[in-house]
């Protein structure tokens, strides 16, 4: 049932996803419906559909973001730590930041510094998204998220955003023990899938190629070299 789960408000978005079972955490549910979608994305926001959002770059469609978030869910905890990589309009991020208040840090990195100050002014249209920021739980910073963020980790949970070219073992690294790392990954055939990699307890590492996705690169801004 992907595609078909927009509505018309926010709400109705999150209530098809859980109905079409693209979303089945309630805790996740919750998560989703404080977080309006329309100060993220500029146009159709609830449309299960992914929307530009300028730079070449695109906020992904809701049963994604609902995807993504269902794989990272166990380490998505109130003091948890998480590193959102290619966070473009900062819909997710947010939704991130909810899971893990009180207590916890989420960082969003992306490449364009456009991308941002949009993700930061879009947070700041609700008084619960400015509280977030006020109160560092939430931050978004311009950097080379595929080599992650050194100095702030380890991270539970790193979800990234957009088709990386390898699982980029920087962040396999700065993963926590236990932590899990959530990345589509474009193949040498052109195709992509996700990938979801585990660390355990004590340092084991565990890679596992989930399902075939379409996802827009993971670039630097355009007209740079990175």
């Amino acid at each position: 049932m992907a595609w078909r789960s927009g509505g018309a408000t926010n709400t109705a978005l999150i209530d098809n996803l859980l109905r079409n079972h693209l979303l089945s955490s309630p805790a996740l549910a919750v998560a989703f419906k404080s977080v309006d979608r329309a100060h993220y994305a500029p146009t159709d926001p609830y449309a299960d559909s992914p929307q530009p959002i300028g730079f070449r770059a695109t906020i992904s469609a809701p049963h994604m973001h609902a995807n993504a978030a269902e794989a990272l869910l166990p380490y998505l905890k109130p003091g948890g730590k998480v590193l959102d990589v290619g966070s473009g309009s900062g819909y997710l991020t947010r939704v991130f930041a909810e899971m893990v208040k009180p207590g916890g840090k989420v960082v969003g990195v992306d490449h364009i510094s456009e991308l941002v100050e949009m993700s930061i002014q879009n947070t700041q249209k609700s008084v619960e998204g400015k509280a977030l920021l006020d109160t560092g739980v939430l931050r978004f910073v311009r950097g080379d998220g595929r080599i992650g963020l050194n100095g702030e980790g380890p991270w539970d949970a790193i979800h990234v955003g957009a088709a990386a070219k390898g699982l980029h073992e920087e962040l396999v690294e700065q993963l926590a023990n236990p932590g899990r790392l959530f990345v589509p990954v474009e193949e040498e055939s052109g195709g992509q899938w996700i990938w979801v990699v585990d660390k355990d307890e004590s340092g084991k590492v565990t890679r596992k190629r989930e399902y075939g996705v379409r996802y827009v690169p993971l670039t630097d801004h355009p007209g740079e070299r990175g």
